[in-house]
């Protein structure tokens, strides 16, 4: 028997709600075998970061190598790289390799606030990362740290795209989690231009931590089990919509806590 395989590369969360272990919960929920390679390790809960000490680079190289060369993951997620070093580490080893799809989230910023990548490795990433993405989620905020564009209408988010597209990612997801308003509103970008909107309704919760980890884990988990981009997309957005109305009852700290990732879990789907 075979299984659909994901591997994720990302900072480490020791409150469990974001990051290695918010993609490994999602990954797994969503019936795939989750690999795991760490970038960096983080004191943080649901009040906020307190420190981050990342990974050697070359450890962390070295991660990706042990999985690639073994495992063989059918879909591959990148999130928290917070340094410049660390960034070429996960661009060049990845460049080894022909992953098929790569979801590339830029965590700039905690859900909680606390900055989680170092000013000097936003250069490398534009340059290294994002050229080699299958798919580059980021969220508003995030788009304006990418293209230096304020992001108030439509037409904003078309020209952030525009920026982000020619600077070589195939396809662009903005995300709309931060926006006011009873519906939030996804879209995605093939080409230059908009191709597909992704809405669902807001749900009345403070408990928001790993909401951008736990979405771009699922698309990487619905890729690797064989949908197309569009399909990913949407389902992933009902897998975190879902997840954020069965965590809202939740206590699970003293500040903005985790999504119920285990609502609904699939088991390891083989084949």
């Amino acid at each position: 028997m075979t299984c659909f395989k994901t591997l994720t590369i990302a900072g480490s969360d020791c409150s469990g709600g974001a990051g290695i272990q918010a993609d490994i919960k999602t990954m797994s929920a969503l019936g795939c075998y989750a690999a795991s390679v760490v970038t960096a390790v983080t004191a943080q809960n649901t009040l906020g970061v307190s420190a981050i000490e990342p990974v050697s680079p070359p450890m962390v190289a070295a991660q990706i190598r042990a999985v690639m060369d073994d495992l063989r993951p059918d879909a591959v997620k990148v999130g928290m790289v917070a340094d410049a070093a660390t960034v070429d580490a996960v661009a060049e080893t990845l460049l080894l390799y022909k992953v098929k799809h790569l979801v590339v989230d830029p965590v700039m910023v905690a859900t909680t606030g606390g900055c989680l990548m170092r000013p000097d490795a936003l250069d490398a990433f534009c340059r290294q990362l994002l050229p080699q993405a299958t798919l580059l989620t980021p969220n508003l905020p995030e788009a304006e740290m990418l293209t230096g564009i304020t992001i108030r209408s439509v037409d904003d988010a078309d020209l952030a795209a525009r920026l982000l597209l020619r600077r070589g990612c195939r396809q662009l997801l903005i995300k709309g989690g931060h926006r006011e308003g009873t519906e939030k509103t996804d879209r995605l970008y093939v080409d230059g231009r908009q191709v597909a909107e992704f809405t669902a309704p807001a749900v009345a919760t403070r408990h928001t931590h790993g909401t951008g980890c736990t979405l771009s884990s699922a698309i990487t988990a619905w890729l690797a089990r064989g949908l197309s981009l569009a399909e990913a997309v949407g389902a992933a957005k009902g897998y975190v919509t879902q997840a954020l109305q069965a965590g809202a009852a939740l206590e699970v700290g003293r500040g903005q806590g985790p999504v119920n990732h285990f609502f609904a879990p699939e088991k390891l789907i083989t084949l």
